[in-house]
This record gives structure tokens, C-alpha cells and sequence, in this order.
């Protein structure tokens, strides 16, 4: 799966900058939300990178996950999976845009005093960034907005984890309201999420940014 996931990595290369670090190493149909989780303090909502295996996503959402475990002492914490094919398709960011926002929706009704944590890595990283207002159209596996967290909820995002974010790529990043609660990993030469970059292995270490993310995370809750 990680060659497959590179492999990925490589083909969205030939296919195509808050806190901004340099780490050194189409509208498709809304899905049905899925049913409210057990009412934590803080839900992590992750969406993976393309084709990228593991429960939350292997090589950010699982470890990061776990990082906030760690790190966030004294509160509970859920996780949910972006419901979202993260292939290649025109409308994958898109219905991964979909699900979160009907998401963080569902929970906030069920689930009146959560809070949300938001991570996204690759084209997950597109997901989030359209899910605050951000639009990733343009850039690799990127897509126009399909929907966004309505105001009312946008104080209930603490914090928002973007890595090898796509859009950095095309000269953009978060601003705005959730600026201050961003944090987004750019690794040198990542192609992904840097112009120009030309290390694609680059774009598969983020694991090694998990403990600054939740970090980040710590000081946002």
C-alpha cells in the first residue's frame, strides 16, 4: 500500500503556502451523514491522503490521533474518517467536502459542548481547506467548495492540522478566520505542496510532524 501510495504521490506530480511551517526532510451529491458518535470533548475529524491506507490514515491521521491522546491529558477524544473515496476522481474532494461539513453538523446537534479538531493530509488536506471557506480549485486533486461549517459552529473548531497541503503549491493558504488555528506542514521539496518541489518522498514523512501538531493542538483547547 505505500508503494501504492507513492506511486499516487508521483502521478499527482505529473499531473500539476495560520502558522505556515517548512518542515526539513465539480459538485458531487452530499452522502448520508453517518450516525452521531458518543459525545467526547473533542472529535477528530481526519481526512486521508490519496489511495493512503490505515484506520484514520496511516502515515498523519493514525499518528496524530495518537500524538493527542498523548498530549490532550484529561479530556476524551473521538475520531471519525472523512467518508470520502480520496482517489483521483474530479469529485472526490468534493463529496470529502461534503461529509465533513455534514459531519461536524450531525455532532454539533447530538453533541452541543464538542469540539472539533480537524486534520488533513494530501487531497485530505483539499477537504479541509474547502470545508472552512478555503477553495482548493486549482490545485492538485483539488475541487470548487461544495459546502462550508456554517458561522454559528466555526468557534467549535479548536485547532485545524493541514499537511502537504496542495494549495500551497498555487500561492494560497488558510486565512481569515481560521488563521490563527491553523497550523499547516509544508516539507522541503514536496511537490505536492510546493512549487517546484522535486522530492516526492518528501511528501510521505509527515509522521515525524504528529507530536508538533498536537502540540499546536494543546495550546488551541
Amino acid at each position: 500500500m505505500r508503494i501504492r501510495f507513492c506511486l499516487a504521490a508521483l502521478t499527482l506530480v505529473g499531473g500539476a503556502g495560520l502558522t505556515t511551517l517548512s518542515t526539513p526532510a465539480a459538485t458531487a451529491a452530499a452522502p448520508a451523514a453517518a450516525p452521531a458518535a458518543a459525545c467526547s470533548d473533542i472529535d477528530v475529524v481526519a481526512a486521508r491522503g490519496t489511495f493512503e491506507p490505515g484506520s484514520l490514515g496511516a502515515i498523519v491521521g493514525d499518528p496524530v490521533f495518537s500524538a493527542l491522546q498523548r498530549k490532550l491529558t484529561g479530556k476524551s477524544l473521538s475520531s471519525y474518517k472523512v467518508n470520502y473515496p480520496a482517489d483521483l476522481s474530479l469529485t472526490s474532494a468534493a463529496q470529502g467536502n461534503s461529509d465533513l461539513v455534514n459531519h461536524v453538523r450531525s455532532q454539533s446537534t447530538a453533541c452541543p459542548n464538542q469540539r472539533f479538531v480537524l486534520v488533513g493530509y494530501s487531497q485530505g488536506a483539499n477537504v479541509v481547506d474547502n470545508s472552512i471557506g478555503i477553495s482548493s480549485a486549482g490545485a492538485v486533486v483539488g475541487s470548487p467548495i461544495v459546502a462550508t461549517i456554517p458561522a454559528a459552529l466555526e468557534r467549535k473548531v479548536a485547532a485545524v492540522l493541514l499537511f502537504g497541503n496542495p494549495i500551497r503549491a498555487i500561492g494560497k493558504s488558510v486565512t481569515g478566520t481560521y488563521q490563527s488555528r491553523t497550523i499547516d506542514f509544508c516539507a522541503k521539496g514536496d511537490p505536492i505542496c510546493e512549487n517546484g518541489g522535486g522530492d516526492v518522498l518528501a511528501h510521505l514523512g509527515y509522521t515525524a510532524n504528529a507530536g508538533a501538531a498536537a502540540d499546536f493542538t494543546a495550546g488551541k483547547v
